[in-house]
Parts: C-alpha cells; structure tokens; sequence
C-alpha cells in the first residue's frame, strides 16, 4: 500500500486496535485467473509476533478454495474535506479539496479450516467480541446445538497467519494546527465517519 512517510503507520498496536475496530474487511487472493474478493468481518487472534487472521465464508463462495498469498483490506473512517474547512484559505487561498482516510493492510498465506470445533470456537469467540457490551448479549449457547452445527456445516473457515501489517493514516498530518483544528470542527457534523476522523485530527493539547 502506497503511503508517503508522513502518513505511515507501522506501530502494531495501533494497527491491530484499528483492524479490531474496523472488523469488517476485504479478503483478496491470487489466483491463476486474477484475484478473488470476498467481503467478510474478520478477527484478529495472538500474540504480536504469531498473529492470526481469522473469518469464515459460504461454504458455496469458492474463496475456500484458492489458498496462496492473500491482503485483507481494512477501511476505516474517511470523509471529503472541504477547502472552506481550513482558516488559511483566508489568508492565503492556497488550499484545494482533498480525502482523509485510515486503513490496515494485513498479508499472509490464506488456508480453509473444516475442523467443527475449531469452527465452533472461531464462531463462539467472533460473537462475544461482537456482543460484549450491549444489552442483553447473545451467546452461541443461546441456540440449540443441532441448529448451531446444520450452519456450521455450510461454512468453511479461513485463517491467515500474519506475515506484513501496513497503515495509512491520512489525517492531514502535514497542515498547520489551525487548519487540523478547522478540519475536526467541520467534520464534527459530518456523520459518524466524519465524527471519528474529527476525534483523530483534533491538535494534541
């Protein structure tokens, strides 16, 4: 993924809070006939140095099968931002439109898991992530097990050890304190994108 320096994010704790945030993403593999796509939530599991991708598909998506190098794409917040958004285009006018943005990259080898208690597992462990804090959580354990097993057997997991995490954060690093400032104001009532991005590009105090 294509960054300047300015706007590269390689801390890993920060790359794997954003993938956990984020949690949905695109799954793309190399195949002989060009790439395979597959939009999916995914899970990020281990320590820093053995980490794990893992999701699930359809057991009728053919992305199970194409194993081989793989990129998950994670798409965070982004917003348009308005050249009305910075105080210098007042004093100068020197300011154009532009897009801010945050995304992940995760690379490594993609393989099917068929296993049913490993599939159980990953399942458990996606929907208490997903359920953790809001009212009333549903568990897994809340279904009854005969129904629980007839879907697990129409999916197929997907695990991918992590070899290369990568981060854009183009959050206007480069514009003065004023114009970083501006920018957070106006996007502030812009929608929740909008909102989290603010939150990035507010000044530190």
């Amino acid at each position: 993924m294509y960054a300047p320096p300015a706007f590269q994010e390689d801390r890993t704790d920060v790359l794997r809070a954003a993938i956990g945030d984020i949690t949905f993403g695109a799954l793309v593999t190399q195949t002989d006939d060009g790439p395979v796509v597959t939009h999916v939530p995914m899970m990020l599991t281990g320590p820093d140095d053995t980490m794990v991708l893992e999701t699930h598909v359809a057991r009728g998506n053919p992305h199970w099968r194409h194993a081989g190098p793989t990129v998950a794409i994670f798409q965070g917040p982004h917003a348009y931002i308005r050249p009305g958004f910075y105080p210098s285009k007042a004093e100068t006018g020197k300011v154009v439109p532009t897009w801010t943005y945050i995304a992940v990259h995760a690379h490594g080898m993609l393989t099917a898991v068929q296993d049913g208690d490993w599939l159980h597992a990953h399942v458990t462990a996606m929907t208490n992530k997903m359920e953790t804090g809001r009212p009333a959580p549903w568990a897994v354990d809340d279904a009854p097990a005969d129904y629980i097993a007839s879907l697990q057997r129409g999916i197929v997991g997907l695990r991918m050890p992590v070899t290369r995490l990568t981060g854009a954060w183009k959050v206007n690093q480069h514009k003065s304190e004023a114009d970083r400032a501006g920018t957070a104001q106006g996007l502030a009532d812009s929608g929740e994108m909008g909102r989290a991005l603010a939150q990035v590009l507010k000044p530190e105090a």
